[in-house]
């Protein structure tokens, strides 16, 4: 990015590995959308999707089909991104990086604008959609990204990663960095599975 540059005007660049659908899918959304106002039931958790989002996104037209679990994902992915220690380029790559692996295309365009407001290079985000992580990445981003490719390829944390995380965070950081990379893989796979896509 240049200086005096708008950083939302590289997202294209940025944007061109995730702008697609999930591999293996076709066709439409695979439930039916919730249009916001046509349930008085929903009402409340709507306003709260409003007041946090200033929206009610496509994602959330379909949670909107479970009352329940819509006002659950909506208090632990608010809390996730907004409540926690966990600073905010550090999470977007999170974010970003569980998209690339998990081959979320709506849920890397809906970070990559938030990365880029957040002081994340348009570089770093091009470089999350490599294999490895790239040296671009400082000490803590590589150590991060190490343990979101871990928890999202293969579930489990090698001890020896786990302990250099320990090294550098205390619990509560440990805790919230595990949750935001569980979260987001939570989030594209119910995004993959669902088809929801742009």
């Amino acid at each position: 990015m240049q200086n005096g540059s708008d950083p939302l005007q590289e997202l294209p660049a940025a944007l061109a590995a995730g702008a697609r659908r999930p591999a293996g899918t076709t066709g439409p959304v695979r439930v039916g959308l919730v249009v916001p106002g046509t349930r008085p039931a929903l009402a409340d958790i709507e306003a709260r999707i409003m007041a946090q989002r200033g929206r009610v996104s496509l994602l959330y037209q379909v949670l909107l089909n479970s009352a329940a679990i819509v006002s659950g994902w909506e208090s632990m992915l608010s809390a996730v991104r907004l409540q926690t220690g966990v600073p905010g380029p550090l999470r977007e790559l999170i974010i970003l990086r569980v998209a690339v692996l998990n081959d979320a295309p709506f849920e890397y365009e809906a970070h990559a604008p938030i990365a880029l407001r957040e002081g994340v290079s348009a570089q770093k985000i091009a470089a999350l959609s490599a294999v490895a992580i790239a040296e671009l990445f400082d000490p803590e981003e590589a150590l991060v990204l190490a343990l979101t490719d871990a928890m999202t390829r293969d579930v489990a944390v090698p001890d020896a990663l786990m302990e250099g995380l320990k090294q550098r965070y205390d619990d509560q950081q440990l805790v919230e960095l595990v949750a935001t990379v569980a979260a987001y893989n939570m989030v594209s796979r119910f995004l993959v599975a669902l088809q929801i896509a742009h």
